[in-house]
């Protein structure tokens, strides 16, 4: 059996301490950096956003596990980040002001049907983008939108105008059925 081959794959080169701290490190800035970069990275990735995170994440890479290329660092790194993570999040859900700190807060995009342009920009939302995410959820047209909500996770909620044009047709089409109906009825008798 080669000996060297598994202690290369196991026997870690830096102390422990080291590598449980490493991620701990590079997890509390990428919570901050994206933090401070908006909600928009989160949901609504464009292909330059996506080729950001991904370089992010090669870029941290040596910053976990540093010069040790071992399996058991690795293994260790990936879960100090976990276990860091479960921590964090299980301590925001109790904690709801600190969590609005970290996660941030809704922010109205369209109220009362006028699209708020300044808070678009504070997002870096284009009208092109927010008009997508609403096609998405089955509206035709912005001007069908009372309300649009980025939320901390970076997912958008529309909320429709009251009545919507579907709903207006479609009472339109029911009127002109029971008149139609009616008119039937009083031919037949």
């Amino acid at each position: 059996m080669n000996y060297k081959l598994i202690h290369d794959m196991f026997v870690l080169g830096t102390p422990i301490a080291e590598k449980i701290l490493r991620p701990i490190v590079v997890y509390i800035f990428l919570i901050v950096g994206f933090r401070l970069s908006g909600k928009r990275e989160l949901a609504q990735l464009n292909p330059l956003d996506l080729v950001v995170l991904l370089t992010i994440s090669n870029t941290v890479q040596n910053a976990i596990i540093g010069d040790d290329n071992t399996v058991t660092g690795g293994v260790l790194g990936a879960s100090t980040l976990l276990v860091v993570n479960h921590v964090v999040v299980r301590f925001l859900y109790s904690h709801k002001r600190l969590d609005q700190v970290v996660e941030g807060r809704p922010s109205v995009l369209i109220d009362g049907g006028m699209i708020q342009r300044k808070r678009l920009r504070n997002e870096l939302i284009t009208l092109g983008e927010l008009e997508a995410a609403a096609h998405k959820q089955g509206f035709a047209s912005i001007d069908e939108i009372d309300r649009a909500v980025l939320d901390p996770g970076g997912n958008i909620s529309f909320v429709a105008k009251s009545p919507t044009l579907d709903a207006k047709q479609h009472d339109e089409i029911m009127t002109e059925l029971r008149r139609i109906s009616t008119a039937l009825e009083a031919l037949r008798s």
